[in-house]
């Protein structure tokens, strides 16, 4: 479960990114994140991260305050979340296969959890033909099923995707959310912030709208709500 209580996000020049939101999400839901530019959504993903603390309030995830949290203790609270951006993200000089294995590297996976769980992933994402390719070598929406690979390769038990599909054609796009609808399915929280009116009008799912740091609406069968 992941909650927001009373957060307010303000930087040091004096601009108030989130003002005294609050919401829960519940495990095993699909939820996006919409609003204009500017409206707060990136500094709720960071939060969620813990690239930035909160002023006020508190953010809780699986029962631990990320705010209270110290330097050591963040990569912890990473291992159980995966991360998809809009730009992909991979490393150039390593294969399909290297790019997933690597982040079960860094949380200390044996090299036979490794063999064991990239191939599953990639299976998952239908890029088992493509394991020693380079991400130059692959179009976008494959470069962006390896990004779901690699965020899912540890089991995370929510998945953070900000604009997945923002550098997408709308075929490939609509291809992507089919697999995360999929993924979410097997019981993975996902949290999608985006600006992509006919997905979030498509596929019906609850809808967080933020307006000047402030949640207007919390829909459980949502719509986008604006004009692109």
């Amino acid at each position: 479960m992941i909650i927001f209580s009373n957060v307010s996000k303000v930087y040091e020049n004096g601009s108030t990114a989130l003002n005294g939101v609050s919401f829960f999400i519940e495990r095993g839901e699909f939820v996006f994140v919409v609003g204009p530019s500017g409206a707060g959504k990136s500094t709720l993903i960071k939060l969620l991260m813990h690239e930035e603390t909160a002023t006020s309030g508190e953010v809780i995830i699986d029962g631990v305050t990320v705010n209270g949290l110290k330097q050591n203790q963040i990569p912890y609270l990473r291992r159980n979340m995966g991360v998809v951006f809009q730009d992909f993200r991979l490393l150039p000089k390593k294969t399909v296969y290297e790019n997933v294995s690597f982040a079960m590297e860094i949380v200390g996976a044996s090299r036979r959890e490794i063999r064991r769980q990239v191939p599953t992933v990639l299976s998952l994402v239908g890029l088992s033909h493509k394991a020693k390719s380079f991400p130059s070598q692959l179009s976008g929406g494959e470069q962006q099923r390896v990004a779901l690979a690699r965020a899912l390769v540890n089991n995370p038990s929510f998945l953070i995707a900000d604009e997945p599909t923002g550098n997408l054609n709308p075929k490939t796009a609509q291809e992507i959310m089919e697999l995360l609808n999929d993924i979410n399915k097997r019981g993975t929280t996902i949290i999608m912030a985006t600006h992509a009116k006919d997905i979030v009008d498509q596929m019906k799912k609850r809808v967080i709208a933020i307006e000047d740091g402030v949640i207007v609406r919390d829909e459980a069968r949502g719509v986008y709500g604006y004009e692109n």
